[in-house]
């Protein structure tokens, strides 16, 4: 059995291409109406990563008018799932992206998006020309010599409480994203209202996807990242605490760091001008 990214959207005139990876427990659809005001100076591609949104159970579907096909024979001859846990790990996806996307990209990641992004440009560093880190981290989880993170033990709670009430778990997780944000309460109800609007993301995925939030340590590997790079963070993030971003943005030879006041978990729905203004900085206005 092979892993598959088999939905994607596509939105764009012209511009260079742009893809958005998604956060645990989410899907493309969440990057919402900016993905729409990027599409004006980029060709934008948003992901559902395996096992979440229309990626779940070989439903996907593509945009028809897409410049840049998946590779491949086709969504009929696409795995079906619930995927087994030991397929849904950092370098599978990574090397399924790559596979899917085969040409050079500028990649931006939210959250656990953010570590993959962050792993496919070393893992395949030609391909990955810009790479875009939003409100993520090279450790999710707090080490003996790393006290920027959550601790283990609130993600074990999530794995055990995902089997007994996954949606309210889910729900939770959502809450714990947003708390703190200048506009918490009407960003948490964007948030509520798109996370089963494409339908239930898979049990398996979820739970290998705390694995990989629980168990990746990239910190010994930034030195190593030679594209330009933008750590773009919440000054608020409870999550990501702004050492992190700090220490991030830091480690990366050619990276910059833009903190967004007032914004937390999600500061391309909260700040949602400023931070396309962030990317149009850092990336220009390639719309041809």
């Amino acid at each position: 059995m092979s892993l598959h990214v088999d939905h994607y959207e596509y939105t764009g005139s012209g511009g260079a291409p742009l893809l958005l990876i998604h956060g645990w427990g989410m899907h493309g659809g969440m990057w919402g109406s900016v993905a729409e005001k990027l599409a004006q100076h980029f060709s934008v591609y948003a992901v559902d990563l395996p096992g979440h949104g229309w990626s779940r159970k070989g439903e996907g579907r593509r945009e028809k008018d897409s410049p840049l096909p998946l590779a491949g024979e086709g969504l009929g001859e696409m795995a079906p799932f619930p995927l087994p846990p030991s397929l849904f790990s950092l370098d599978s996806i990574v090397d399924e992206l790559a596979a899917q996307f085969d040409k050079q990209l500028t990649v931006c990641g939210w959250s656990l998006g953010g570590q993959v992004a962050l792993r496919w440009a070393l893992r395949h560093p030609r391909q990955v020309e810009r790479l875009v880190m939003v409100a993520s981290t090279p450790c999710f989880v707090r080490l003996d010599d790393w006290r920027y993170a959550l601790s283990v033990e609130i993600l074990e709670e999530f794995a055990v409480n995902l089997q007994h009430h996954y949606a309210l778990t889910l729900k939770r997780f959502l809450s714990l994203q947003m708390r703190g944000c200048e506009q918490e309460r009407e960003v948490l109800a964007i948030l509520r209202d798109g996370l089963f609007s494409r339908g239930e993301p898979d049990m398996s995925a979820l739970q290998s996807g705390l694995d990989v939030l629980r168990d990746s340590d990239l910190r010994g590997a930034l030195p190593e990242v030679r594209q330009p790079t933008l750590v773009l963070a919440g000054e608020r993030d409870t999550l990501i605490p702004h050492q992190a971003s700090q220490y991030l943005a830091s480690r990366i030879p050619s990276g910059r760091l833009a903190m967004i006041k007032g914004a937390a978990h999600a500061p391309f729905l909260s700040h949602q001008d400023e931070f396309i203004n962030h990317l149009l900085d850092f990336l220009g206005d390639t719309k041809a």
